[in-house]
């Protein structure tokens, strides 16, 4: 009964959603049932897909009247609601949805989560492990297109856009939740995905509550072998299942999902179906009730009606439909939509949008915009390609542009212009139109990336959107995404990148990319080649537009790449620093090369040392290449992997590897799991973090930096894989001996230290002299100058101002310190970085004892100074200074901290050395850690931090607790008195403070207040408040620590009576207190101290007040801002005007000059900043204040170079003329600085035309040379102009002369002959009558001739008096208005070198400024007016060759080639006179100054007035004597101190060092000349090493001619230690062969053959010795053993290197033999013919020579070697033959040519 009422209602029919839209679909049309149609048309089975609702039924009699149409109505989105189930066709899968197909046009979206509740939760688990399920098949897997799914809808929604969406499910629970467990009968046709797999089955859902349904294996094998490619059924995955058995009532359903079965199912009555569990997809029976032309009405299962409507009458049926819907798709718009036009049988043009995969339909659309429209999807679209689209919105991440009706672009923020674009919203509006070119395409994920580059977009290049597109030599618009030191990565369209190596980015050599690329810039690049297999591709920015010179450089840098290889030793020199490296060029090919900072040391600590000091020009020796790749080439100078290279332990390739062996190599990188190590050969291998260390490894990063030399071991070798793993154990990498490792690492490590102090010593900066000369050990006394927070001291009073030398607190020792107090300090180490000295003050280092030490005694030391990889510690016997290194191997780099030594540590150390050599410490090793001891703790009064304001008194007691108030009276004894403060012990031991200005009420200027109390005397004062020790604030009397703080007393006798508090704002903060405080107020404040790093006296106004006085402040004296120490006194009472708080707020800034602020009128001190040549200073003030002064106002009387005294940071007196618009306008005339002095004012202030009369003679500065005539500058805005007939009577044709003539800046005086005061013109003169000084022009032109007269005269006569005239007038007459010459430039001040003065005036310029490239500091201005004249006159030189062209030619022959000489450092110039000399030796200047005062003041007692005459010529005479002397370059040194001098200047000449020896031996002072040798070894730069070479040699000279054997030995093993050993043993070895010492020389060629046995080099010198002896058959041994050790590709040099010797020395037939021989081997060797030919012209006869040249013309060797041949052959018969044989050969010349050409027309 309850399914009849289901079926058939009571009360007619219930109100339905849109009953008449219900569809169906025909059998024929579903894929997933084919089945034939056994009845016809009129018996179809329908398959019934609306949900029950819609259904129509038999008894809807009522509903007849409605019109056919309306029944038919097809479905629409308005017609669908939540809940109705309908049949669909899976149209796309995406990764998290399906987009489904449904029935007439329409489409929904399924998303992942709506598959199945068993899917679901296996999605939320792969979620929350983060990692993907093995099980888990993603949805392209489960599903794919054309599958037809029940589909249930979820939710109906609008998108963003407007439209409306369908969301479905297919989730069995709401597909099947109509049915119930007892509903389900065999045969039922259900869908349901599985949930879960079982031993003998699947568990599927079908989403009945109740029922577990189940499908037998073998049910599902059919299927799986059919549908599944014989794969298990996976969670999730969909069928279509039969029920084939029902057991307990529904509970339990078995399944079947034969192919077969399903196919064949069909919904039967006995199945019970009702209107409320009728499900989509089932088919049916069914008879055709009524034919209309919109559809069929139909019944099936007896009771229920269906519809067929047209779109799914006739499969074959493809048009459009017509309804409401698709009015849409008719016409671009409603209003123009027309009837008529849509009869049957009218063509259209029309364009299909989409397919409707359950329809069988393609949807059209008419619409002209869709037809005309570029791209309708987005697999139209192609990368590269040009698209129009609208914007929409611009966001943070980019803009998003509509470009068709579904699509839609984004442009990335980078790609929103050329440049990076900072507001796009100001350029682009939402609704404009843009052009944009594709970058990317990606359909399935429906992703569009544009460009709006105009570059990009409007290029014509060819794109690149595939890696096979780009060949090489193609050019293209590209943009950079990423800019690495490396290079460029470019990328095109399509994800299509590639790099530009560092090397193809300009044609210039770019140190820093990042620096001249960005990101996002358009580029045009050229492929240089591509491998689109590797998706690799390389380009370059060079783009040359012809082919032929692009091949030329290609085929050049392979050359050059040949001359370097891998392993390679080689020179390099330094072109400049990076900041991780140096780039430097390979001698003496110059090719680019890089050396990383961390390979320029195995010591970590040194390699940032030596890139500091290292400059460009640098040479060093015996580098290694590392790597090669692309063009770039790393080199190392790890001495370690150097030596491993030189001795051959390196292996080259994979094979040579086996574990066990022990590698030096570095660390490349550092990950987490371990660190990669490489090899010299380019090898690399893994050191896992397991092995790494024997330690425990927390973070490798602890362990090891990158690039650090470390020994590592092969553990095992991967041979297929090319790997390796290496442990770094130190118990696996024992390097020997710890002890002589440890010794060598430090040794190594100081000699590393001992070159950068070389290099420092050659810097031109006396104080990094001074630091390279200052050694650990040495002895200084000091002035203390400050005493830090920290407790640290600083000195000053070294031997160079600005040195900064400091001792910590520990090597303060405990003593009590002030500032100006004099010490003796120990120099602990210098740091060569920072440019500080540690000092210490400890006796027991300050009081060495001189006692003699034994080699390898043991010693207790205390560390006393710690480095990266030493210590320094001291002997505790005798307190000399020790180093020991930190490390024992190279591994040895990690630490726990219980491990770390500690500065006052105890070690026991053995000595290695019992001297202190160059470093100035004794060499050790450590003993044992056992034997370490511990630091003695502090004493206590050590314990407080020193603040800068503590007093160490009254750190003591300052614990007890007292119960004084504030206002309470007390009385104390003085303890001790400081120079702001006095110390008083109150009662009970309680200590007290009185500051300064607490013990007077008025203080006169210039007192000491402290000093009126007295150590021991008592005093009675009041309490007025109480500062806490630790934080050294002034607490309020309620803060509980009150009773624990320092009580701050007043004995101010008003105070005392009054009894009023004087601390009353002790809560304030430090801010608040200042601000009370106006600026211009007067306040007495006492000095605590100068600080001379920071330039400004510390003083305090209150015990809780304190202020800064700047040092331009202090005084308008020059000599009291040049020494304010000797003006003001510590503890002194200063009147001081506030101006204001300092930038820190905390303390009060003051002035002693009285003015705190720059108005008009004020006088103040200024720096000046900077000097703008023909304009003026800018000065800054203490204020922050900036002001400029004109070079009108530098002084009362004008210069002809007015700035030439200034400098920036020079102090200058200021006189502030006006402050408008807030620019200062300064004066520096002393009229205006110091009026009181009344000075004459030559030149007279002209500030506008009024100061200007008719007539008056004035001084200015020439401005600018104008076709009307010449301005000329009278004052800061005044400017007059004298017009050409009034600058000169020679009125020169060209106008260029006056340009020569009369430079910018220019001082000259004119006369003033008319004034215009309305148009402010003032008319000027310079004629000689007008002014009554020489003519401007003529003067200039008579100025060269008597220039070059001067020029001669210098050479015979240099008095330095008529020198500077002379320089002067040439400076005043030839300027060019040139800074170089105006300004005191650096050119200037460079000692010009000697080679300058022979070249033209251009090259001497080009050297200034690579001087000035190379120092960048100037050198101080103090030299010789010489100099300056140089430099004129050879700048001059240049430009007037034309006039002077009869001077030169003398000017050369006066002064014959010189050597050239290396540059010295500062203070010695190349031509200064004799007077001039003594002050360049800067130890001689004081004596010499003393010896000039006493002579004139003893001649002026005895000598009468003619005879000073008489020997005041004398002396000139003698002066110029020896001046001309010295002067001839020709001139041989006579004595000791010539050849000082000559040293002097040139310290890196060995020649010179020789002829000094030469001239001790000459004496016979054989010790001098050794100490020469000496002193030349430690003088020559350790760059030099042929020079220092030369000296050893010498040495070795001189020990085996007048030494012993064993001072010849000891000197040839240091040779060896600081040279190549190979050269010094050659060296050695032909010093005994020339002073016949034959025995001796054989023992070393037998020690070389060991030791040297790879070169041959030494078997070649031992052969030569042995023949030139007549030991002919032991030569020939010689030769086998050579041929036996020496690698075969060296065995044909040395033959000919032996038969060449035995030409010259021994058997002329032999050497034919061994020639022929070797000949015979090598016929091809040409090398070898062209000795052998030598060989014969000079020894044999005329025959055989003519016989060997028949034999090598007749060889089939390249054209180019035999024109060679030829041409000698030719040579030699035109030298020694006829006519006749110069005929002959030419003949025979010309038969090769023919025989070659028919060759090759063959």
């Amino acid at each position: 009964m309850a399914n009849l009422e289901e079926s058939f209602p009571r009360g007619g029919t219930r109100k339905i959603h849109k009953p008449e839209k219900a569809f169906q679909q025909s059998v024929e049309q579903d894929n997933l049932f084919d089945i034939s149609t056994e009845e016809g048309s009129t018996k179809r089975k329908k398959s019934q897909k609306g949900p029950a609702k819609t259904k129509k039924l038999k008894i809807e009699k009522r509903e007849s009247s409605k019109s056919a149409r309306e029944k038919f109505e097809i479905l629409s989105v308005e017609s669908l609601c939540e809940g109705m189930r309908i049949l669909g066709c899976v149209k796309e899968v995406n990764e998290l949805e399906l987009v489904i197909s449904l029935p007439n046009g329409l489409q929904g979206f399924v998303q992942v989560t709506e598959i199945c509740d068993a899917y679901t939760k296996k999605l939320n688990e792969q979620v929350t492990q983060e990692q993907p399920l093995k099980d888990l098949l993603h949805l392209p897997e489960l599903f794919s297109p054309g599958m037809l799914v029940r589909c249930v809808v979820s939710s109906l929604g609008i998108t963003d856009r407007g439209k409306k969406s369908v969301k479905l499910s297919l989730n069995p629970k709401n597909v099947n939740r109509v049915l119930s467990a007892e509903a389900l009968k065999p045969g039922m046709l259900l869908t349901g995905t599985v949930s879960s797999l079982e031993d003998h089955g699947y568990l599927v859902d079908i989403g009945v509550d109740g029922t577990r349904a189940f499908l037998p294996l073998l049910k599902a094998q059919e299927y799986i072998r059919q549908k599944n490619k014989g794969a298990k059924l996976k969670v999730g995955q969909y069928l279509n299942c039969i029920v084939e058995k029902v057991k307990g009532n529904g509970g339990v359903v078995s399944l079947s999902v034969g192919h077969s079965e399903v196919s064949t199912a069909i919904a039967t009555e006995q199945q019970s179906w009702n209107l409320n569990n009728l499900l989509p997809g089932l088919v049916v029976k069914a008879q055709v009730q009524k034919v209309t032309p919109f559809g069929l009405t139909l019944n099936f299962l007896t009771f229920f009606t269906g519809v067929v409507d047209f779109m799914h009458l006739d499969p074959k049926k493809a048009g459009t439909y017509f309804s409401n819907q698709a009015l849409s798709h008719l016409s671009d718009s409603k209003n123009v939509f027309n009837p008529e036009a849509f009869k049957p049988g009218n063509t259209h043009k029309c364009r299909i949008i989409d397919y409707s995969q359950m329809d069988e339909l393609a949807l059209l659309s008419l619409r002209t915009s869709i037809i005309e429209a570029q791209y309708l999807r987005y697999h139209d679209i192609e990368p590269g390609a040009v698209v129009k689209g609208t914007v929409l919105t611009i966001k943070s991440y980019g803009m998003l542009v509509k470009v068709g009706e579904q699509m839609r672009g984004l442009v990335p923020p980078m790609h929103l212009a050329d440049i990076l674009m900072k507001n796009p919203e100001k350029k682009y509006h939402i609704g404009d139109e843009v052009k944009c070119r594709v970058l990317l395409c990606d359909p399935e994920a429906k992703k569009l990336m544009m460009t709006l580059k105009k570059t990009l977009i409007e290029s014509k290049l060819p794109v690149i959107t595939c890696y096979a597109d780009a060949k090489p030599g193609l050019q293209t618009h590209g943009f950079i995404i990423r800019v690495k030191d490396y290079g460029c990565i470019v990328k095109f369209y399509n994800n299509v990148q590639g790099l530009v190596p560092k090397h193809e980015l300009s044609t210039e050599y770019i140190p820093d990319p990042e620096r001249v690329f960005y990101t996002g810039q358009v580029v045009k690049v050229v492929v240089l080649n591509c491998e689109p297999s590797k998706e690799r591709m390389l380009l370059s920015f060079k783009l040359s537009s012809d082919p032929e010179p692009k091949k030329e450089p290609a085929g050049h840098s392979q050359k050059k790449g040949k001359a370097i290889n891998t392993g390679q030793l080689v020179d390099v020199k330094v072109l400049e620093k990076t900041k991780d490296g140096l780039e430097v060029a390979v001698l003496p090919h110059n090719i680019r090369a890089f050396l990383p900072t961390s390979h320029l040391s195995d010591h970590v600590a040194n390699g940032p040392l030596l890139h500091h000091w290292l400059q460009a020009g640098d040479i060093l020796h015996r580098v290694l290449c590392l790597s090669q790749s692309e063009g770039r080439v790393l080199l190392c100078r790890k001495p370690a992997l150097v030596s491993t290279v030189e001795g051959g332990q390196d292996p080259k390739n994979f094979s040579e590897i086996h574990p066990g062996m022990l590698l030096i190599g570095f660390v490349k990188s550092i990950k987490d799991y371990g660190v990669f190590i490489q090899f010299p050969s380019g090898l690399s291998g893994l050191a896992p973090k397991a092995i790494m260390s024997d330690k425990f490894v927390t973070s490798t990063s602890d362990h090891f930096v990158e690039g650090q030399t470390v020994a590592a071991k092969v553990t095992n070798v991967d041979e297929e894989k090319q790997r390796m793993l290496l442990s770094l154990r130190l118990s696996d990498c024992g390097l020997g001996d710890l002890a002589i490792t440890s010794l060598l690492l430090l040794n190594q490590c100081l000699e590393e230290l001992q070159g950068v102090r070389s290099l420092m010593s050659n810097r031109d900066s006396v104080l990094i002299q001074t630091l390279a000369e200052m050694t650990p050990g040495m002895f200084l006394d000091l002035v203390v100058r400050e005493v830090l927070e920290d407790g640290s001291v600083v000195f000053s009073g070294g031997p160079v101002p600005d040195l900064v030398l400091k001792a910590s607190r520990y090597h303060r020792a405990g003593q009590e310190v002030e500032s100006g107090q004099k010490k003796k300090v120990v120099i602990l180490n210098v740091d060569l970085l920072k440019l500080e000295v540690h000092v210490s003050l400890h006796q027991d280092l300050v009081n060495r004892k001189a006692r003699k030490l034994r080699k390898g005694s043991e010693h207790q030391a205390v560390v006393q100074h710690l480095e990266k990889s030493f210590a320094i510690a001291s002997l505790v016997e005798t307190g000399h200074l020790a180093a020991f290194s930190l490390t024992s191997h190279l591994n040895d780099t990690f630490r726990f901290d219980s491990e770390k030594l500690q500065v006052g540590q105890g070690v026991s150390l053995t000595l290695k050395t019992t001297e202190p050599g160059v470093t100035g410490l004794l060499l050790a090793v450590e003993g044992p850690a056992a034997k370490r001891t511990m630091r003695p703790t502090r004493k206590d009064s050590e314990t407080v931090d020193e603040d800068e304001e503590v007093d160490p008194a009254l750190t003591v007691g300052t614990i007890k607790k007292h119960t004084l108030s504030i206002g309470d009276m007390v009385t104390g004894t003085v303890k001790s008195i400081k120079p702001t403060h006095v110390v008083v012990t109150l009662e009970d031991g309680i200590i007290g403070c009185i500051h300064a200005s607490h013990i007077l009420d008025d203080v006169p200027e210039g007192t000491s207040p402290t000093t009126k109390l007295k150590v021991g005397k008592t005093v009675t004062a009041r309490v007025i408040g109480g500062r806490d020790m630790k934080t050294f604030k002034y607490l309020p009397i309620s803060h509980p620590r009150f009773v624990r703080t320092i009580p701050e007393l007043s004995v101010r006798p008003s105070e005392l009576e009054d009894g009023h508090t004087a601390l009353n704002t002790h809560s304030v903060s430090p801010v608040e207190k200042i601000k009370q405080y106006q600026a211009g107020q007067t306040v007495t404040c006492f000095l605590k101290k100068y600080n001379v790093v920071k330039k400004w006296l510390e003083v305090e106004i209150a015990p809780d007040i304190r202020g800064r006085i700047p040092l331009l402040l202090t005084s308008l004296s020059f000599k009291v801002l040049k020494h304010p120490d000797k003006k003001f006194r510590v503890g002194q009472a200063l009147r001081a005007t506030v101006v204001g708080p300092d930038s820190s707020k905390t303390f009060l800034c003051l002035s002693l000059t009285g003015t705190h602020k720059l108005e008009e009128g004020e006088v103040a001190m200024g720096r000046v900043v900077k000097v703008t040549p023909n304009e003026g200073l800018t000065v800054s003030f203490p204020f922050g204040k900036i002001g400029t002064v004109s070079i009108f106002h530098m002084s009362d009387s004008y210069s002809e170079t007015p700035l030439e005294d200034f400098v920036p940071q020079k102090v200058v007196r200021c006189y502030i003329l006006s402050t408008a618009d807030n620019v200062l306008t300064l004066s520096l005339r002393s009229s205006r600085t110091n009026p009181e002095t009344k000075s004459k004012v030559e030149d007279p202030e002209i500030n506008s035309i009024q100061d200007i009369k008719e007539g008056q003679l004035l001084r200015g500065y020439v401005g600018s040379i104008q076709p009307h005539g010449v301005f000329f500058r009278l004052g800061p805005s005044v400017v007059g102009l004298a017009r050409y007939s009034h600058v000169s009577q020679h009125s020169p044709s060209k106008k260029t002369l006056y340009n020569k003539h009369l430079p910018e800046g220019k001082l000259l005086t004119a006369r003033v002959l008319r004034l215009n005061h309305q148009k402010n013109l003032v008319e000027l003169s310079f004629l000689p009558g007008d002014t009554g000084k020489p003519d401007v022009l003529s003067a200039s032109l008579e100025g060269q001739l008597t220039k070059q007269e001067e020029r001669k005269t210098e050479a015979e006569e240099r008095d330095q008096k008529g020198e500077k005239k002379n320089q002067k007038r040439n400076e005043k007459k030839n300027q060019k208005g040139q800074e170089e010459v105006e300004m005191p430039s650096k050119e200037e001040q460079q000692p010009q070198k000697p080679q300058a003065q022979k070249r033209g005036g251009q090259e001497c310029r080009e050297s200034g400024s690579e001087q000035e490239r190379v120092s960048k500091k100037p050198k101080k201005a103090g030299l010789s007016e010489e100099d300056d004249s140089l430099v004129d006159v050879y700048y001059r030189e240049g430009k007037e060759e034309a006039e002077e062209t009869n001077v030169l030619p003398k000017e050369k022959q006066t002064k014959p080639a010189e050597a050239p000489r290396l540059q010295l450092s500062s203070g010695f110039a190349w031509n200064v006179g004799l007077d001039s000399l003594t002050p360049a030796l800067p130890p001689l200047a004081e004596s010499s100054d003393s010896e000039e005062d006493e002579k004139p003041h003893q001649a002026t007692i005895k000598k009468s007035k003619k005879e000073r005459e008489l020997e005041k010529q004398k002396a000139e005479k003698e002066l110029s004597r020896i001046e001309e002397a010295l002067m001839d370059p020709g001139r041989q040194p006579e004595s000791a101190d010539d050849f000082d001098r000559l040293v002097l200047s040139s310290p890196n000449s060995s020649i010179l060092w020789l002829q000094y020896m030469a001239f001790h031996l000459q004496a016979t002072e054989i010790e001098k000349a050794r100490a020469v040798a000496e002193r030349a070894l430690k003088t020559i730069s350790f760059r030099e090493e042929q020079e220092k070479l030369n000296v050893w040699v010498a040495l070795l000279n001189l020990e085996n001619m007048y030494g012993s054997q064993e001072s010849l030995t000891k000197v040839f093993e240091r040779a060896v230690q600081y040279n190549e050993p190979l050269k010094v043993f050659l060296h050695l070895a032909d010093i005994y062969a020339k002073s016949e010492k034959f025995q001796e020389a054989g023992e070393l060629y037998n020690r070389m053959l060991k030791r040297f046995r790879q070169e041959k080099a030494v078997w070649i010198k031992y052969g030569a010795f042995l023949l030139r002896r007549s030991q002919a058959a032991a030569s020939h041994r010689v030769l086998q053993r050579a041929l036996e050790c020496l690698p075969s590709k060296e065995h044909v040099d040395v033959i000919a290197k032996f038969a060449q010797l035995e030409f010259q020395l021994g058997d002329a037939e032999r050497a034919k033999a061994i020639f022929e021989n070797t000949l015979s081997t090598y016929p091809k060797r040409t090398d070898v013919w062209s000795v052998y030919i030598d060989m014969t012209i000079k020894h044999g006869s005329q025959k055989d020579v003519r016989d060997i040249f028949e034999r090598v013309i007749h060889l089939s060797l390249a054209p180019k070697r035999m024109k060679f041949f030829f041409k000698r052959y030719l040579d030699y018969e035109k030298q020694h033959g006829t006519e006749k044989d110069v005929q002959a050969v030419k003949a025979k010349a010309l038969e090769y040519v023919e025989a070659k050409s028919s060759v090759l027309e063959d």
